[in-house]
């Protein structure tokens, strides 16, 4: 299984536009600072037809040290969250049952 990179996405984009290298790459970059920026002031961003990215904040909880046992607490911190889009998700059934049969 291979990995989708920023880089792939622009050269997928590239190749099926008529639009420049450069403007594909520009749009990629955009495209992906306009969702960092929308989470890091706070705001979800929801993608219709693929799914939602929301914040969430985790409370400080116990954790451990795998190679000592100790005990450390692990500290409160915000995080980003991704559901599904019941699109995507009819989608991903549908590859799954056909793989499987």
């Amino acid at each position: 299984m291979s990995t989708l990179t920023k880089a792939a996405i622009t050269e997928n984009l590239y190749h099926s536009t008529n639009i420049s290298r450069e403007d594909t790459k520009q749009f990629v970059e955009d495209f992906f600072t306009e969702i960092s920026d929308a989470l890091a002031t706070g705001r979800a961003v929801k993608l219709s037809g693929f799914g939602s990215f929301e914040l969430r904040d985790k409370a400080e909880r116990p954790g451990r040290n795998p190679k000592t046992g100790e005990e450390i607490p692990i500290s409160a911190r915000r995080v980003v969250t991704f559901r599904i889009g019941q699109n995507l998700r009819l989608s991903m059934n549908e590859l799954s049952e056909k793989a499987e049969g």
